[in-house]
């Protein structure tokens, strides 16, 4: 019996690699669109900054794998059996619908595609059971991990709402300022601009991309938090001499701004949505060796 979940690993991980594929060719659009589009720098420069991104994020990942595991179905109500059943069933829905998205030049998110695979995966097996068990009590809910399950859809659809309003904010607000004008602006608000926009995006890449990396040590983890407020100040004020030195030399502060942008946006793909292509592999993994160190499903 044991073969045939070997098999089924292998699988898996044939599958992980090609979803790998399929998932960055579509996600890699999310981190380069600005570079590309705005043309601030080459091509091969902004590849350069963004394979340093991935690279760097994919070493800071903590490698989580909650989502996968117990984020979305509760495993006690599944036998090993099934829970296998459930991930090889997402892995291969993953990849057909990335594949067909990107085939058909749709945008879709790896995040939603495997938040939502795992979700219908659970309720239409835990339906089955209930269905073909006469003795099975309960209902699907009980299957389901209720409350990790809307806190994940909530913050999805929240995620929508506050990046389009905010986006819009800052799109608006920046278009006010230096639209008309333009080299004069820069001169007056370019360096406060650029030390906004660069500290935010140090915040991203400190307290979002790297606080739960498994690199980082508890004394730094226990500082970064303890002392946000203070490394936030610094880094405003830090970055704005920077940029106001940058401008007075002529050079662009509106690229590195992009350039920055682009590498924290990198890091921060490799180390979360990277597990939206190994998670569920690297789960059924850990739950084949729970399987053999119990010796039963």
């Amino acid at each position: 019996m044991e073969q045939i979940y070997i098999i089924m690993l292998v699988a898996l991980a044939v599958l992980a690699s090609i979803d790998l594929m399929v998932g960055v060719a579509n996600d890699a659009v999310n981190f380069l669109n600005s570079g590309i589009g705005s043309k601030a720098v080459s091509f091969k420069t902004l590849m350069i900054i963004a394979s340093l991104g991935i690279m760097m994020g994919a070493f800071f990942s903590s490698g989580m794998m909650e989502i996968a595991r117990s984020g979305i179905f509760t495993p006690s109500m599944f036998t090993f059996n099934d829970v296998m059943i459930i991930f090889l069933g997402v892995m291969i829905t993953d990849v057909v619908l990335l594949d067909v998205f990107n085939s058909k030049g749709l945008p879709t998110s790896t995040t939603v595609s495997i938040v939502f695979s795992l979700l219908g995966g659970a309720v239409f097996l835990g339906a089955y059971k209930l269905l073909s068990d006469p003795n099975a009590t309960g209902n699907i809910l009980d299957y389901i991990n209720q409350k990790k399950a809307t806190e994940i859809v909530t913050s999805i659809l929240l995620s929508v709402i506050l990046s389009f309003s905010i986006g819009g904010l800052v799109q608006y607000v920046s278009r006010i300022i230096f639209t008309f004008q333009y080299e004069k602006k820069v001169k007056y608000f370019g360096a406060i601009f650029g030390g906004i926009g660069i500290t935010a995006i140090t915040f991203f890449i400190l307290f979002k991309g790297l606080k739960s990396s498994s690199l980082l040590s508890n004394d730094i983890k226990d500082f970064m938090n303890e002392h946000q407020m203070m490394i936030i100040a610094v880094s405003f004020v830090v970055w704005t001499a920077l940029s106001q030195v940058l401008i007075s030399i002529k050079i662009n502060i509106f690229k590195i701004i992009i350039l920055i942008g682009t590498f924290g946006l990198a890091l921060a793909f490799a180390g979360n949505d990277l597990v939206n292509f190994i998670g569920v592999p690297m789960a059924a993994l850990e739950s084949y060796h729970i399987y053999i160190a119990n010796g039963s499903d």
